[in-house]
């Protein structure tokens, strides 16, 4: 038996680069595609999330196209929660170089 698309694992990646415009899909790809997104994107210290209903909605845009604004809400309020953690992460790094050595 094979696996259908929707069985198996999907990934989409989102660039936001320009502040005036929508985030893009630079890459997207189901099986073993999608496992090297994921793992590239881990190594290079991009935050994941995994949300399958979003990234069923993101499959169907297509590459190197702006995200539709029925999800601009959606994806406004992830990114703001992941560079919330990211200045988390930021201000936890800095308070520990600050304290002293034992």
């Amino acid at each position: 038996m094979s696996d259908t698309p929707d069985e198996r694992r999907r990934a989409v990646a989102l660039a936001y680069q320009d502040p005036s415009a929508a985030p893009v899909v630079v890459a997207k790809g189901y099986g073993d595609l999608a496992e090297r997104i994921v793992s590239t994107a881990k190594s290079d210290g991009v935050f994941v999330h995994d949300a399958p209903e979003l990234v069923a909605l993101l499959m169907q845009v297509d590459l190197d196209a702006q995200i539709p604004p029925m999800l601009y809400q959606v994806i406004a309020e992830l990114l703001a929660w992941v560079y919330d953690l990211e200045r988390e992460e930021a201000s936890l790094d800095s308070e520990s170089e600050a304290s002293p050595r034992r």
